[in-house]
């Protein structure tokens, strides 16, 4: 049986990059777009009208900015996955979009090839990071490390199984993923998952990223 595409809506107040975005996400033969919006407002309603799998979210909108409306959709009931996009590589943006709650953060300079792999992985349950914003992660924290510290004693409290789904999220590994390089069932995955979000104290798999950096859980190939 033919798996349903991936229904996307894109939300940008320039007409020319939502054209554009739209293009892209059409080319692909596992998913479509569903609406286009021009502003946060619009977001909402119609995400609301169409119940999209993933939402590509531009950050900087007029009458409601992407922030303002990721927040009213993510506190609706079965909400979509959220990409934040925007122009403007700022760290805080970055955060602020995150702590709203989207489930990845790229830039409008991204490929093609890239912004559909995104809008996949989201979408089975991954996160995505600008590569630029997690570098910077690392150099503001000053936490990743070329050899494993105990910097965080939190992660002593993971069992074994837990700590290997830990890695494979910070890796940007998706539900499937895991569960096929654990070779474990995806509801099994999913539980792992939630007890690893539990144990950190963090929302969602963005966050276990952010948490990795920061408290030097993550072996980089750079001091």
């Amino acid at each position: 049986m033919t798996q349903a595409p991936i229904t996307v809506l894109i939300a940008d107040d320039q007409d020319l990059v939502r054209t554009g975005f739209a293009m892209v996400v059409d080319a692909a033969d596992d998913m479509r777009v569903v609406a286009t919006a021009a502003d946060g407002a619009e977001t909402v309603a119609l995400t609301a009208r169409h119940r999209p799998d993933v939402v590509l979210m531009d950050i900087r909108m007029p009458r409601t900015d992407g922030i303002t409306a990721t927040r009213a959709i993510l506190a609706t009931a079965h909400p979509p996955k959220i990409v934040a996009l925007t122009t403007y590589d700022s760290d805080d943006y970055a955060t602020r979009i995150l702590n709203a709650g989207a489930h990845g953060y790229l830039l409008k300079d991204a490929t093609a090839e890239g912004l559909t792999a995104a809008i996949r992985t989201v979408h089975q349950g991954g996160s995505v990071l600008a590569p630029s914003t997690t570098r910077r992660l690392v150099a503001q924290t000053g936490t990743a490390r070329t050899e494993p510290t105990p910097a965080a004693p939190t992660l002593a409290t993971l069992t074994a199984r837990e700590r290997a789904v830990f890695d494979l999220i910070v890796a940007g590994a998706s539900n499937t993923e895991i569960a096929q390089r654990l070779h474990l069932a995806e509801v099994t995955v999913k539980t792992h998952v939630g007890r690893v979000l539990a144990k950190l104290g963090v929302r969602d798999r963005v966050n276990i990223v952010v948490w990795a950096y920061r408290n030097g859980a993550v072996l980089t190939g750079e001091p």
